[in-house]
């Protein structure tokens, strides 16, 4: 068992850096507020989808971005496009699937991204007519990227590349562990022909345990390896990675709340056939064995066992940091409470309360995702605050003490 977790943490670790670097440097390259302007216009729907495919934002941090550019004046099939395309890949997770399942396979699902994206967005064209001129016409926003010096943004891309393994590590170690049961208990092909696991069957299988529930589109690539390597057929692989990241709970919601019943109608149907299609496809042009070869190599070198090493010491980092917020969970008194909305889990609080902390005059700050509350205790400017918490895409209402015990509250 333990011997299978050092192999996938071999296999997985350069890659997982890799795809950390290469997304620090689009951080770099690619300001928010260029992205923005970028995905306006007749052409925004495609530029949306082309742009969303690299970027590595799982199903949690894609919701704030993809409404946030709603608001700022993308059109409602840009906004899908981008909605459905982006939690499917990401450069890391298509690095990881190239060395777990072999790049016919990581290829595919970037193409079976980018068709989905755009039929989801062209779906949402036909179907759904909101009146989009008054965002359109906004007046792009300036980059405060272009203002900062290089080394300014190229720490700001450093940091952009640990907050990108920060933010699924539990994942990560979730998926390892699971990918290490399965090839342990697992031998072999040994799922193969068992009556539910071939086929359409599984595909449906797969997709009807994969909707509901949020699955980390990197991290879950060596459980995906795993199962192939145990039998299941690649397709139903191919499903859980395209549906998984791009439909659970809060994603749904999100869309719902932001678009309507018609457009998540849309977002769902196209994510549900599209990778029941995908995997079919994929099975009938693509070997098994092609898949299965890629799986179970031993691929141990000094390099994987330094980026080992440099994955793992990270993430005993954020187990700690994570493990010191915990013990420091009771909130803070006095100061000032907001009400945060547009949070979907810890992870978007964790975030949010550490970029806070940074704030000149922040004495402690806790935020809570069950009660959606931030109390931030010193003599912090609150206009600070609020523009803190609407970069990450959420949004902040301010409850007066006086207030508190009463539950009502004013916008900040």
């Amino acid at each position: 068992m333990l011997q299978a977790v050092w192999n996938i943490v071999n296999e997985l670790s350069p890659w997982l850096l890799l795809g950390a670097v290469v997304a620090g440097l689009m951080h770099l390259l690619i300001p928010t507020g260029r992205l923005k302007r970028l995905l306006r216009g007749r052409s925004g729907l495609l530029a949306s989808v082309l742009v969303g495919i690299p970027l590595p934002l799982c199903s949690c941090s894609v919701i704030p971005v993809g409404i946030g550019l709603r608001k700022e004046g993308v059109s409602s099939e840009a906004a899908v496009g981008f909605l459905i395309s982006t939690p499917q890949t990401g450069i890391d997770s298509v690095l990881v699937s190239g060395s777990f399942l072999g790049w016919p396979f990581a290829i595919f699902k970037v193409c079976a991204a980018l068709v989905t994206g755009v039929t989801g967005g062209v779906l949402t064209l036909a179907t759904d007519h909101h009146n989009d001129t008054e965002q359109a016409t906004r007046s792009p926003e300036a980059d405060p990227q272009g203002t900062q010096s290089l080394t300014h943004r190229s720490t700001n891309a450093f940091l952009h590349s640990v907050e990108l393994i920060r933010s699924i590590w539990r994942w990560l170690v979730v998926g390892v562990l699971v990918s290490a049961m399965i090839s342990w208990l697992v031998p072999h092909d040994q799922l193969s022909g068992i009556t539910g696991t071939t086929g359409i069957a599984a595909m449906l299988l797969t997709l009807l345990i994969s909707l509901p529930l949020y699955v980390c589109a990197t991290a879950s690539v060596p459980i995906a390896a795993a199962l192939v390597n145990s039998g299941l057929p690649p397709g139903a692989a191919m499903v859980f990675l395209m549906a998984g990241p791009a439909t659970n709970l809060a994603t749904l919601g999100a869309v719902y709340r932001t678009f309507g019943t018609k457009t998540t109608g849309v977002y769902l149907g196209t994510m549900m056939g599209g990778s029941i299609v995908a995997g079919l496809l994929f099975d009938s042009v693509l070997a098994v064995q092609t898949v299965r070869s890629s799986t179970g190599h031993d691929h141990s070198n000094w390099f994987s066992i330094v980026c080992s090493i440099i994955i793992l010491v990270m993430m005993t980092w954020f187990a700690v940091e994570d493990l010191r917020r915990l013990v420091r969970s009771t909130p803070t008194s006095g100061g000032l409470t907001y009400r945060i909305t547009g949070m979907n889990c810890e992870n978007c609080a964790t975030g949010l309360e550490r970029d806070i902390r940074t704030l000149a005059g922040v004495d402690d700050v806790t935020v809570r995702f069950s009660s959606e509350e931030a109390r931030v205790s010193g003599n912090p400017e609150p206009k600070d605050i609020l523009q803190v918490v609407a970069k990450k895409g959420f949004t902040a209402t301010e409850i007066p003490q006086e207030d508190e015990a009463s539950g009502k509250s004013v916008t900040g």
